[in-house]
C-alpha cells in the first residue's frame, strides 16, 4: 500500500490537502467562537491581527469563525449533490447499459439533449424561482437538479464495455436476474472509477454552488464561501484594499478544488489499467 502511494502522487497530494482542510474545521470547531459569523459580533474592517488571524469584515463579523463555519457547508452542499448526482445518474446508467433498446434510446437521448442545455442558465433559473426562501439543503437540491446527467453518459459508456463479458454470460446462464447481474457482477467491477466520478462530480457541485453564491443567489444568511465573496464584490472589497477579506475564502477554495483535483486524479489512476500501467 505504502509502495503504490508512493507512485500515486496525485493521491497522496490529494488527500494531504483535504486532510489540511478536514484538521483545520475539527481544530476550529473546537477553538473558535462560530458565534462571532453573526453580524456585528466583532469590530468591523481589522486586519489580520492577534486576536483576529483572518481579519474582520465590513459586517463585523471574524473571519476565521467564518471560514472554520462556512467551509464545511460549502462541502456539504457539493457532497449531497454529488451523491445525488452519481447515484441517480449510475441508476439511469446501469439500466440503460444493460438492457438496452428503447430504455437505452430514451434514458441516452434525456441526457444528452441535459447536457446541451447550458446548466449555469438552469441553475440560475431555478434559484431565482426560489430565491427568498433559499436554505443550504435547498441549494445542494437545486445543485444536484442537473448533477446526474454527465455521469450518466460516462457511466453508461463504460459499462457497455462491461456487458458482453464472459463473467455476465455466464450470470446470465446461471439464472441471475438483471438488477443481480448489474449488483453483483458490474456495479463491483466500476466501483474505482464510480468513485472518482463522484469525486469529480463532488468538485463540479462545489463550483456550480460557488458561482450561484457569488451571484447572490444562494443561502444568504449562510456563512458559505460563496456568500463570503459575494459580500466581497457587493462591498467592494478588493477596490477598497480590504485584501483579507477576499484572501480567506479564495485560499480555502483553492485548497478544495486542488484537494478533490487531485483526488480524483489519483483515483482514476486506479480505475484505469492503462494509467497504472504507465505509472
Amino acid at each position: 500500500m505504502l509502495q503504490y502511494l508512493r507512485r500515486n502522487t496525485s493521491l497522496v497530494v490529494g488527500i494531504v490537502l483535504l486532510g489540511i482542510l478536514v484538521v483545520f474545521m475539527v481544530v476550529g470547531a473546537f477553538t473558535v467562537d462560530t458565534s462571532n459569523v453573526q453580524p456585528l459580533s466583532v469590530p468591523v474592517l481589522q486586519p489580520p491581527s492577534w486576536d483576529y488571524p483572518f481579519g474582520t469584515d465590513r459586517q463585523g463579523r471574524d473571519l476565521l469563525a467564518v471560514m472554520v463555519a462556512g467551509t464545511p457547508l460549502t462541502l456539504w452542499i457539493g457532497f449531497v449533490a454529488g451523491f445525488i448526482g452519481v447515484g441517480v445518474g449510475a441508476v439511469l446508467a446501469f439500466t440503460a447499459a444493460y438492457y438496452g433498446g428503447m430504455v437505452d434510446t430514451l434514458i441516452r437521448s434525456i441526457a444528452d439533449i441535459g447536457l446541451t442545455i447550458p446548466g449555469l442558465l438552469v441553475l440560475i433559473i431555478i434559484a431565482v424561482s426560489l430565491k427568498g426562501s433559499l436554505t443550504v439543503n435547498q441549494m445542494a437540491i437545486v445543485v444536484a437538479s442537473l448533477a446526474w446527467l454527465n455521469p450518466t453518459r460516462t457511466i453508461r459508456s463504460q459499462v457497455l464495455t462491461l456487458r458482453e463479458r464472459g463473467y455476465v454470460e455466464i450470470a446470465r446462464l446461471n439464472g441471475m436476474s438483471g438488477p443481480e447481474i448489474i449488483a453483483r457482477e458490474l456495479m463491483p467491477n466500476l466501483l474505482p472509477y464510480l468513485a472518482a466520478t463522484l469525486v469529480s462530480s463532488v468538485s463540479a457541485a462545489i463550483l456550480a454552488s460557488v458561482g450561484l453564491e457569488v451571484l447572490g443567489l444562494g443561502p444568504v444568511e449562510a456563512p458559505t464561501l460563496g456568500m463570503t465573496l459575494y459580500w466581497v464584490f457587493f462591498n467592494a472589497a478588493i477596490i477598497n484594499g480590504w485584501w483579507w477579506w477576499w484572501t480567506a475564502p479564495l485560499v480555502v477554495i483553492v485548497m478544495v478544488f486542488l484537494g478533490l483535483f487531485f483526488l480524483t486524479v489519483g483515483l482514476d489512476e486506479i480505475a484505469n489499467p492503462r494509467l497504472r500501467r504507465i505509472a
